[in-house]
């Protein structure tokens, strides 16, 4: 009977749901030192403990498997920020800013590798993580119950992306540097976003 030698990896049985997340998560966690399109086929099979010929068994190409890649980050930024409809309207938005920032600090070297680094040139990549920030700006224009033919939605919508891009860019420089308390800069992110609100009424809900 052969027996796995130190270092070595050894296979775990796993659901093919199961096995399909952990080369998805696994890859993701790699995006932290590398580009999505140098992410290796054998550098994931061998961490994952099976041969490279499994992993097209869930994922038809490299590309299809980068793909999905992205869209698991993608789907990450989501759950982050995901309201709490339990809240009212200034506490949801401050509860989703607490747990975004608690999200980039656990996967703090990720979230630069897709918003700075080689990854973030990735078509694929730019794709998910704009998809992301359009889903974020719907969240936010659908609890603020804003009708679609309210003249101020164009400027509103405007205005909430570059809220998100605003958050993702102070976020980013308060990782490396620390300017501030934590609490200081989640008062920052979260009054920013009234400050931009275009309606004295919407400012007004917001603060609330």
């Amino acid at each position: 009977m052969s027996r796995s030698g130190p270092g070595e990896s050894k296979r775990v049985r796993l659901s093919p749901d199961e096995r399909r997340l952990q080369l998805i998560t696994l890859g993701a966690e790699m995006l932290a030192e590398r580009a999505l399109q140098d992410i290796s086929v054998d550098d994931i099979a061998k961490e994952a403990g099976i041969s490279r010929g499994l992993l097209f068994h869930y994922f038809a190409s490299v590309g299809e498997f980068h793909e999905a890649i992205a869209r698991h980050v993608s789907a990450e930024f989501l759950t982050a920020t995901a309201p709490d409809r339990s809240l009212g309207l200034f506490d949801m938005l401050r509860d989703s800013v607490e747990r975004y920032v608690d999200y980039v600090e656990d996967n703090r070297a990720a979230y630069h590798a897709i918003l700075r680094g080689p990854s973030s040139y990735n078509p694929g990549m730019v794709t998910y993580v704009n998809e992301s920030r359009s889903a974020i700006a719907e969240l936010v224009l659908a609890e603020l119950s804003i009708p679609p033919d309210d003249p101020d939605l164009p400027r509103l919508t405007l205005a909430l992306r570059g809220w998100i891009a605003f958050v993702e860019e102070t976020i980013l420089t308060w990782m490396s540097e620390k300017p501030i308390p934590r609490v200081q800069l989640i008062d920052l992110l979260v009054e920013s976003l009234p400050a931009l609100a275009l309606s004295p009424a919407l400012a007004a809900a917001l603060r609330d």
